[in-house]
């Protein structure tokens, strides 16, 4: 039966006229139940005697010609497949009827336009540029736009404020940035400084639909955090990651790429080029740890680009805008921009996507601020402090202390990491930023005047205000 229906479609009058007569017959069929089922039915054959007209012409004119006769036998076939055809949800309708028997009778002849297929990508809804208006050159950026646009993302940070007078609270927003889609599951990459405190994360995407996402987790000390989008999950099938390049071949003088939200104006494209490579960025966390090899360009980049993506010619990431030299004070780009390297934030995503933090080893020690050791004359990082039970203090790492008299006794003083030099603060960060928990390191100390040695198991930071289980709070 099945096969006759698929041969009878392709050869005779097509499948559309199938299709009207299945509804057709399931109509004629119900119409002898009640009242408001024979209006429904005739709704059916309405539709059907649309889908008919608007076949060719033969079609028309054999089904118009058609007797009570020919169609008999047809009926008869119709008539057997009507109990199963009762038990398809009512909602399915009779295209998807058709759809499934011809794909049962052959599949290679199934007509795709009754097919259920992924929704497709979104995509940015712009004319083609006209190679007749635009230089090769003009027609390459914006297509680069046209095509990276989609993956790129509002995000607003909402607070919680509290009326001084009601004593009511009420959410507020207090800061917008940017973001990407990093991978076809939904995960968001921003800077931390985006979401911030925020008790509440919207995000906007290309079609303008505004959703709510949820921290997974982040990094401070890298301005680096992931979000989960939260909507259903056709929704998430039409979503366009970014692609990923590659940070370390990167060349002064090649042209780079931003797209993001300044001032809030929905995805805004700039181009420049890349004006130096391997620069160190202090982050605003409260330790100071400097983000290395950051990229520094003069695209144009200003308040609301933080978190966009930074891409070379290809359209593919090769950094996240998130500062400016802003020697005014005012917010403005000044020219001298800075985006974290694709290549830093691919090892950090992978943690937290894995962990839902990122993992780095602790010396576990309190170090004194720079100024300190500058004014004491030191090369070198002091202790002040290490506490008890830390991995410092389990292989004997002093800290600075007042003696019975009340005289200052300085802690140790680290100068070194596995042979390498330490005579700043960043240089300690630096180098434990290539080293994870569980490693043994031999530190270079001075203490009390004599060089000394000292073999340290690094442990793991615990920073609860950059996981989805804590606070969305300062540092």
């Amino acid at each position: 039966m099945l096969a006759f229906l698929s041969a009878f479609a392709g050869s005779h009058i097509g499948k559309t006229t199938v299709l009207a007569l299945i509804v057709a017959h399931q109509g004629i069929h119900t119409m002898s139940s009640r009242h408001h089922i024979a209006r429904s039915c005739s709704t059916r054959c309405d539709a059907a005697s649309k889908l008919v007209f608007s076949g060719s012409k033969s079609s028309r004119r054999l089904c118009m010609t058609w007797s009570a006769a020919h169609l008999k036998p047809i009926g008869v076939v119709l008539q057997a497949l009507a109990g199963w055809h009762r038990l398809m949800n009512a909602a399915v309708g009779g295209a998807a009827v058709l759809s499934v028997l011809l794909s049962v009778a052959n599949p290679a002849q199934a007509d795709p336009f009754f097919q259920s297929n992924k929704p497709p990508l979104q995509e940015m809804k712009a004319p083609e540029p006209d190679s007749n208006d635009l230089s090769q050159e003009e027609i390459a950026s914006v297509k680069l736009f046209q095509q990276n646009t989609p993956s790129v993302v509002n995000i607003s940070n909402i607070a919680v404020r509290q009326d001084r007078w009601s004593m009511d609270s009420q959410k507020v927003p207090q800061g917008m940035g940017s973001g990407f889609f990093w991978d076809d599951k939904g995960h968001i990459v921003t800077n931390f400084h985006v979401i911030k405190g925020a008790a509440d994360i919207k995000v906007a995407l290309i079609d303008q639909s505004v959703w709510s996402a949820k921290l997974i987790g982040g990094d401070p000390d890298k301005d680096i955090a992931v979000l989960q989008l939260e909507c259903e999950t056709s929704k998430i099938e039409e979503l366009k990651p970014i692609s990923l390049g590659q940070s370390s071949n990167l060349l002064v003088g090649q042209k780079v790429y931003a797209i993001g939200n300044p001032f809030g104006l929905d995805h805004t494209l700039t181009q420049g080029i890349v004006s130096g490579v391997g620069r160190e960025l202090n982050t605003p966390g409260a330790r100071g740890v400097p983000i290395r090899n950051v990229i520094q360009t003069d695209a144009a980049i200003n308040p609301g680009n933080s978190g966009g993506v930074l891409l070379d010619s290809k359209g593919r990431l090769i950094g996240i805008n998130t500062a400016i030299a802003d020697p005014t004070g005012r917010g403005a780009s000044s020219g001298v921009g800075f985006a974290i390297p694709v290549d830093s934030v691919k090892g950090l995503v992978d943690q937290i996507l894995k962990y839902g933090r990122v993992i780095r080893p602790v010396l576990g020690i309190t170090i004194a601020p720079p100024q300190t050791v500058r004014q004491l004359g030191l090369d070198g990082v002091l202790v002040l402090e290490a506490p008890s039970g830390s991995p410092a203090n389990q292989a004997g790492i002093k800290g600075t202390f007042r003696d019975n008299s009340g005289k200052l006794v300085l802690g140790d003083i680290l100068t070194g990491i596995n042979g390498k030099a330490i005579k700043l603060q960043k240089d300690l960060f630096a180098a434990l930023d290539d080293l994870k928990p569980g490693d043994k390191v031999q530190l270079d100390i001075v203490r009390e005047g004599k060089q000394d040695q000292v073999s340290v198991t690094l442990g793991e930071r615990s920073d609860p205000s950059a996981t989805a289980n804590g606070a969305i709070g300062p540092d």
